[in-house]
């Protein structure tokens, strides 16, 4: 299997556990877990596969390390890269921006080329609108640990075996 770089902020409690699930369904030696915080900038060019963590901040905003580091990311060559999203969301207190940070990566990378995979079906969550929301599928993995922590395991594990799929891992 080819090495696959697991970037979130590991100061972010939620989204970190789910990245450390995330890196235990593909296998521990498969995965370099890269935190956004300290890395180096050259560490996005070492993957040809790549997997974003992100939470919707606020009224879905992307956290400020991914936004401070998108315009550096725009130097960067994205086409024929591999990439899927994950993201922590609240479709109770946030129903009208829901997993906008997943939409918001996907739509930044997808103007520069790169391919974005591991789209997830919208069943099952409640929400009013959301930037990741494309044609009833969000474009990555949400999880919403604060209404639906009971499904975040099974859904993790049925989008790594999606992603392993469609990598063709």
């Amino acid at each position: 299997m080819k090495k696959i770089g697991l970037f979130y902020s590991f100061q972010t409690t939620r989204t970190a556990e789910s990245a450390e699930k995330i890196a235990k369904e593909f296998g521990e030696d498969n995965i370099d877990k890269v935190d956004v915080m300290t890395m180096k900038f050259s560490d996005f060019e070492n993957y040809e596969y790549m997997i974003f963590g992100t939470p919707t901040w606020f009224d879905g905003e992307l956290p400020a390390y991914w936004d401070e580091l998108l315009p550096a990311m725009e130097s960067l060559t994205w086409k024929g890269r591999k990439i899927a999203l994950f993201g922590l969301a609240d479709q109770r207190l946030y129903p009208a921006n829901f997993g906008d940070a997943v939409g918001i990566m996907a739509e930044f990378l997808e103007q520069f080329q790169a391919e974005i995979f591991g789209y997830t079906s919208i069943e099952g969550y409640q929400f009013m609108k959301s930037a990741a929301n494309r044609d009833d599928k969000f474009s990555g993995l949400i999880l919403d640990e604060d209404n639906q922590s009971e499904l975040s395991d099974e859904r993790i594990k049925n989008w790594v075996v999606q992603l392993k799929s469609e990598w063709s891992l």
